[in-house]
Parts: structure tokens; sequence; C-alpha cells
């Protein structure tokens, strides 16, 4: 298999020669690279036949907002030119099978002369979850018991601070709860003003003082938030899969995520923690509520959080269950070039 150097953010323009230099068997394309795969390097593929796999973390399109339509198009031509897809979570399989199933039209002469596309067959799929392989808990069941019962009512949010993790939902529903809390918010501040924004939001709902906005913290520091906290809040639009879910899960806490995409995979609803929907804040307030105000239900469901983090699939078996994938479509007995 060639693996192609996808941090320059551009394809080499000849697929083949890449896979002939390295003696590959298959090309692995990160999705992240998809609008350069769509346009560039797509014939000498075809004149090789070598298959080419692509790694789907989560589609743009599944995010919504004003630029999906775009983004659906772009994606539905890059996976109407793959034979086969790893993704890190069933509800992205689903996705990616579902946008792949509508034949791409065609954007351009230039993009035609590089090959046709593989039509509209199903999408062959494997479903790799990733796992936490930054922190190492160590908590015990009877250490979430004792938390539980700790005031005040402590909230974790993991991830960068943009709008599609929905930090003013969060910070909005917060400012409902009639019981004592703090709130930690862990991750980039990639865009400064809507950094603000969401302080001025904290201001404006009078809850300033209890939100701390940290910025990324290093391994050490980020574990020592999670240890403390009693549950993580992260309601996105959409996650492809949410590691910051089970990470949390890995130190007892219940997540509060999203219904739409790779949380489903993790969270049973009030069970490991609620699904809630992407839009609106009353789901999120009423979820935060419902494990402020009863310690026990806090407790119960932390260690049902620790034991979902502990049944899920090291990175081995992660890793040979893609191989046998690979060796299938490789072979011709998976992947849309068996067709």
């Amino acid at each position: 298999m060639a693996s192609l150097p996808l941090r320059r953010r551009r394809l080499p323009p000849n697929l083949a020669g890449a896979t002939r230099r390295g003696g590959g068997d298959a090309v692995l394309v990160d999705e992240l690279a998809h609008p350069t795969f769509v346009s560039r390097g797509l014939g000498a593929r075809r004149e090789t036949e070598t298959p080419v796999v692509a790694l789907v973390h989560h589609l743009r399109c599944d995010e919504g907002g004003p630029e999906a339509p775009l983004a659906r198009a772009l994606e539905r031509r890059f996976l109407s030119r793959v034979d086969a897809a790893i993704c890190t979570s069933s509800a992205t399989a689903r996705s990616v099978r579902e946008v792949a199933s509508v034949p791409a039209a065609p954007v351009s002469s230039t993009a035609d002369a590089a090959g046709p596309t593989r039509g509209s067959a199903d999408l062959p799929t494997v479903v790799a979850p990733p796992t936490d392989d930054q922190f190492d808990p160590s908590i015990a069941p009877e250490d979430i018991d004792d938390r539980a019962t700790s005031d005040p009512f402590r909230v974790v949010s993991l991830g960068s601070l943009v709008p599609r993790k929905r930090p003013l939902a969060l910070v909005d529903a917060l400012a409902g709860l009639d019981r004592e809390w703090t709130a930690t918010f862990v991750g980039p501040h990639p865009d400064d003003r809507y950094a603000e924004r969401v302080r001025r939001r904290c201001r404006r709902r009078g809850v300033a003082e209890r939100v701390t906005l940290t910025g990324p913290l290093p391994t050490a520091e980020v574990d020592a938030v999670l240890r403390a906290g009693h549950v993580l809040a992260l309601p996105s639009t959409h996650e492809g899969f949410g590691i910051a879910y089970l990470e949390g899960m890995g130190f007892g806490l219940p997540a509060v995520a999203t219904s739409s995409g790779g949380a489903t995979d993790l969270v049973t609803h009030g069970e490991t923690g609620f699904l809630v929907p992407r839009e609106g804040v009353g789901a999120v307030s009423a979820a935060l509520s419902a494990l402020a105000s009863d310690r026990t239900r806090l407790a119960r469901m932390g260690r049902a959080a620790l034991g979902r983090y502990r049944a899920h699939p090291p990175w081995s078996e992660t890793v040979d269950q893609v191989r046998a994938f690979l060796a299938d479509v490789i072979d011709g007995t998976g992947g849309r070039t068996a067709a």
C-alpha cells in the first residue's frame, strides 16, 4: 500500500508513478485532501487499476450550513472516484455510502479527462474507530462514586472553540442551571474574534466567573481537568467520530453529545450519556440538569461510561480489521475494482 505525503495538502500528479515507486498495491488517500484528488492524478490510476481507498474522518456536507451543498458536490465527485472507504464511525460510513450512491455530474472537461467515474454501485466501506491513546486514566468505579457527591457540579467541554462545537449553546444551557456549577472549555482558539464572542456571551448571561476558557493545554493538565469533572459536554452540530466523548468516558464522565454523527456509536442515551439534537438549547440544559440534580444517577452513568470506554476496541483490533479489508480490495473480492 502506498501512503502519499498529504501534509503538503496536495497530491502528486501521477498516482500510478507514486505507487510504482513505492511498490504499493493500493493508494490510501486522506479525505481531507479530496479537492486536489478530484482534479488531479486520476487518469494514471485508471491505466494501472491500482485501487484507491479513501480514509474518511467525516464528510463536510454533514456539518450543514450554507457551504454544505458545495461540499456535498465535491465529496460526491471524490467518492465516485475511489474504490472503497475506511470510515471512523458507522454514521460516517452510512453517509459515505449515501453520498457515493448518486452518480457525480461532470465539473469540467479537465475532470472528465482524468477518467470516468465509477458509477452508482454501492461503495464498500469498513468502520475503523480510533481509540484514546493520549491518556491513561487509571480511574476506579469507586473514584467515580466519590467524585459524584462533590460540589460544585463541574462541566468539561473538550475541543476547538469553533461554531461547529456549539460553545454558545452550551453557555446558554449552563446559564439555565439552578445548581452551583463551573465549566472548563479546553481546546485551541483558532479564531480570536469567535473566542471573544463566547466571552461576551458569558458576560451577558452573567456566568463569566464560572466559565474558564483555557485554550490548548498539555496532556497532563487536560488529564487533571477531566479527572476532576463530572460530565463531558460537547453538543456539536456534527462529529464524524467524536474522540473527545471517548476520552471523557475514560475518566468516567457521561457525555452530552449530538445525535448527529459518530457519537451514536459511543453514547447510549440515558445510560452512558445523553444524545441531544444538533440545534437548540433545551435538551442540553435538561441533560445537564438531570445529572447535576441526581448524583446517584450521575455516578451510575459515570460507571457505565467507564465500562463503555474499556470495551472500546484497541488500535491493534482496528488495524487488523483495516488490513483484512484492504486485502479484500486489493485481491478483487471487495471494492469497486471487483465490479
